[in-house]
């Protein structure tokens, strides 16, 4: 089955171009398009999507406070932000909204499909390198003290649990975290699934984001 697409950007030339990539696709398809975060919503209450191409700065609503509640939904799509480079903290607050991963705007065409795969299995797609700007940037608009309870439930991971998420959380990848524990990445991943099972979070990205918000880690990458 074809992987549901939503479009939503005020701009209609923006939107035509990402169709015309998307629908050379034989598993994706275009399903529905929107010029702001209010229309996407409205969409999606009458059209089932697997992934929504979110922009950030739209009128009316915009692409952070629509995702805030898309994924609030009841088994809702995965959303992928859209963003360009001046506009970090939008795609952070995104992230915190519970947008599974960003891209640039420009992104080259096989990279943004293959961002969409990737969410639409599960996975995240912001690049090690990129969380780690990113964060490092940002951490210190984050609130302190606001994820206290799932901060407790960080007891309940093993010792190698734990390493492995602080890890991840300094921007790591799979590859980079079998090198550093000398583990199999198979394995990585596997403790990488137990800890978001056991933190209740849904992809990496919001490991990075509760480590950051609890202290686990700095910024600048250093554990807390």
């Amino acid at each position: 089955m074809a992987i549901r697409v939503m479009l939503v950007d005020d701009q209609a030339l923006l939107r035509t171009g990402f169709r015309m990539v998307l629908a050379a696709q034989p598993d994706m398809e275009v399903v529905a398009e929107a010029g702001d975060g209010a229309e996407a919503i409205e969409i999606l209450r009458s059209t089932a999507v697997d992934v929504v191409l979110m922009d950030v700065r739209m009128p009316r609503l915009d692409g952070v406070e629509a995702t805030r509640r898309i994924c609030a939904r009841t088994d809702p799509p995965k959303v992928l932000i859209l963003t360009t480079f001046d506009l970090d903290e939008y795609a952070f607050s995104g992230l915190k909204a519970g947008a599974s991963g960003f891209m640039l705007k420009d992104v080259p065409p096989g990279e943004l499909l293959s961002a969409i795969r990737s969410v639409h299995s599960g996975d995240a797609v912001v690049a090690p390198s990129t969380t780690r700007r990113l964060l490092d940037r940002f951490s210190p608009m984050l609130p302190s003290g606001t994820k206290e309870p799932q901060h407790k439930d960080v007891e309940k991971l093993t010792g190698r649990e734990r390493e492995v998420m602080l890890l991840v959380a300094q921007g790591l990848s799979n590859g980079e975290i079998a090198g550093r524990l000398v583990l199999s990445e198979a394995t990585v991943k596997t403790h990488v699934g137990r800890i978001l099972t056991k933190l209740g979070l849904r992809d990496r990205v919001q490991v990075v984001v509760l480590a950051y918000e609890t202290g686990l880690v700095r910024a600048g990458g250093g554990a807390g």
